[in-house]
Order: C-alpha cells, then sequence, then structure tokens
C-alpha cells in the first residue's frame, strides 16, 4: 500500500483502509459475542454442578463424544475452561478498543463522514 511510501494516499485508499478497519472490528465483536456465550455456559455449568455430591455421575462432551465422569472429575476442567475463556474475551476486548481507537483517529485525520453523520447534518441545516 502507498502508506508505507511518502506518497499521499488516494480517496479510494483512505476508504478501503477506513472499511477494512470497521470490518475488523466487527469480526472482533462477533468474536467477544460469541466468547460472552460460552463464558456464561460455563458459569451455569458450575454453578449447577458446585452443590452436587462430587461422586454423582455427570457427563461431559469432549470431542463431540459424551463421556461419563463424575463431578469430581468434570468440575476441574469447566473451571479451568471458563478461565481461558474469559482471559481470551479480555485480550480480543483490549484489541477492539484498540483498533476502535486507531478507527476513530483515522476517520478524523481524514474527515470521514458516514451516511448516518451525512444524513443527520443535512436534516440539522435545514
Amino acid at each position: 500500500m502507498a502508506s508505507t511510501t511518502n506518497e499521499p494516499l488516494t480517496e479510494q485508499e483512505i476508504l478501503n483502509t477506513y472499511r477494512q478497519m470497521q470490518a475488523e472490528m466487527q469480526s472482533l465483536i462477533q468474536q467477544l459475542t460469541k466468547f460472552e456465550m460460552e463464558r456464561n455456559e460455563h458459569a451455569l455449568v458450575e454453578e449447577t454442578l458446585q452443590p452436587l455430591d462430587p461422586d454423582r455421575r455427570a457427563f461431559r462432551l469432549v470431542g463431540g463424544v459424551l463421556v461419563e465422569q463424575t463431578v469430581r472429575e468434570v468440575l476441574p476442567p469447566v473451571k479451568m475452561h471458563q478461565t481461558n475463556v474469559r482471559k481470551l474475551f479480555e485480550v480480543k476486548k483490549r484489541k477492539f478498543r484498540l483498533q476502535e481507537k486507531g478507527a476513530a483517529v483515522w476517520k478524523a485525520k481524514y474527515n470521514i463522514k458516514t451516511q448516518e453523520e451525512v444524513g443527520v447534518y443535512i436534516l440539522t441545516s435545514q
């Protein structure tokens, strides 16, 4: 791309870069939503298993296969997976915030207006 040289960017390159930033942010939002749902599911499973007898039978889906174990065997991996999902969620959230800031800076630098902003401007100036 021309941004690595001293050549000025064309209007099309500026808009393409901004659209790419928006697409990446949308992808991150989808990932965050997926991790949030997974985190909630694991919390519900942990909450349900916690008060049960540790020797009670429990079933766990591992790689598409339902495996019979005890609550004592199932609970630690569920907690560990929930912790890992929480960490992944935080990493993606930080990445989203950085991407959002970068897009805002790019938008301000090149004075990019979205269709909604243009529509609001037209309505308020009439």
